[in-house]
């Protein structure tokens, strides 16, 4: 681990006594902790256990909106010593321990449900249409750019790959889904279609 980052974690960590307090008395205590076992093997961490919590405050914005979203209207009196990632916005009715979301920038996630262990990355789109919105399996990952969409499910263990267009039908268990093949529709002015 940097030496930089450790000090620096210790001297930020005088601003996290209040949310250290909220996570202590938590309800949600216990997924929470699982948050942060996740992140911690998620970034190869090897830091000591009691430092852990502090040390992902302090340095991942991202981490810092999935704690503001685990501890509920409590995060109003306290986020403004702590400002998580303006740009990724969590708005999920049910979401399972061990999110973790590398890179979260320009990222929506607004689905029924997130099972269990589940990564997204950086300008992912999960969402409503005008029915319904996506309800996510355990272990899933959606990588950078992918768009997820409506009343579907996207079934456990199951990748969607960079860039996938818009994914708006059910997606079984273990699938990886890939975005279209690009093409050329036009060239000098006359309607084609070549796969590139």
């Amino acid at each position: 681990m940097n030496k930089i980052r450790l000090i620096y974690t210790y001297i930020g960590s005088i601003r996290l006594i209040p949310h250290l307090f909220l996570y202590k008395f938590s309800s949600h205590r216990k997924i929470i902790s699982q948050d942060i076992d996740r992140w911690v093997e998620c970034l190869h961490l090897t830091i000591p256990s009691h430092m852990q919590y502090l040390y992902l405050m302090t340095n991942f914005k991202e981490y810092r909106n999935l704690f503001y979203y685990r501890i509920g209207i409590a995060a109003i009196l306290i986020k403004w010593l702590c400002p998580p990632m303006n740009t990724l916005f969590i708005s999920t009715e049910d979401i399972g321990a061990g999110l973790f979301i590398p890179h979260g920038f320009a990222t929506i996630i607004a689905a029924k449900s997130i099972g269990k262990n589940c990564k997204i990355y950086q300008q992912v789109t999960i969402g409503y249409n005008y029915k319904d919105a996506p309800v996510i399996g355990d272990n899933v990952n959606i990588y950078p750019g992918a768009v997820v969409v409506g009343a579907v499910i996207i079934g456990d263990n199951s990748k969607i790959s960079a860039g996938a267009t818009v994914v708006n039908k059910n997606i079984p268990a273990n699938a990886v889904v890939v975005p279209a093949k690009a093409a050329i529709v036009r060239l000098n002015g006359e309607k084609i279609n070549q796969m590139l």
